[in-house]
């Protein structure tokens, strides 16, 4: 059995010919080569949780992102804050998580509320790098409200930097500006 991701790419199959998921002898190789027992108590589910959780992780459905209502009032400015979402660094397999914000100036339509999150998230859900994020979440508003006028911040935590390397916590900000955002001073003003 193959392995779809929402965005319709295939993956890895979900199960070898004696029912484990590959991902399961990739997590006990990984337990042996750092030098742990995977058969000791503590660790002989952890390759079955690994698995289980990477396909999760991978294979999230965001379910409806598209949903999106007449607008009566054009102009109106748009915006959602604080959306937390994770995310794995694809340089270092690392988490690291940000919180979205996301504006528009409404047009024709109106997007629904939960969609500011729904998009954020499968977004969030696959290797990445804050910068593409960003830009993606502003690509998958633009193209939903039929609007050019799009802003989306991410300001986040990268456990790459925190836990290795300098070791030291900090926060990424990216910011993506379309439209009268990138061209209006006064607009950019009046995100929050």
């Amino acid at each position: 059995m193959s392995l779809t991701y929402p965005d319709g790419r295939a993956g890895l199959a979900d199960e070898v010919a004696d029912g484990t998921d590959p991902l399961e002898g990739l997590a006990r190789q990984l337990l042996v080569e750092i030098g742990e027992d995977p058969g000791r108590d503590g660790l002989r589910e952890t390759p079955a949780r690994y698995a289980r959780w990477w396909r999760e992780f991978v294979g999230f459905d965001p379910g409806n992102t598209e949903t999106a209502f007449e607008q009566v009032n054009h102009g109106q400015l748009v915006q959602v804050n604080d959306i937390r979402v994770w995310s794995l660094c694809e340089h270092h397999l690392l988490p690291f998580w940000c919180d979205i914000s996301i504006a528009y100036l409404a047009k024709d339509k109106l997007l629904g509320l939960s969609k500011f999150a729904r998009i954020a998230h499968h977004h969030a859900h696959r290797l990445q790098v804050q910068e593409r994020l960003t830009g993606a979440i502003a690509d998958a508003i633009e193209a939903l409200c039929g609007v050019p006028d799009v802003a989306v911040r991410a300001k986040g935590e990268h456990l790459c930097m925190t836990m290795r390397g300098i070791r030291s916590p900090a926060t990424m900000s990216t910011l993506v500006l379309r439209g009268v955002f990138k061209d209006d001073p006064h607009m950019r003003n009046l995100l929050s």
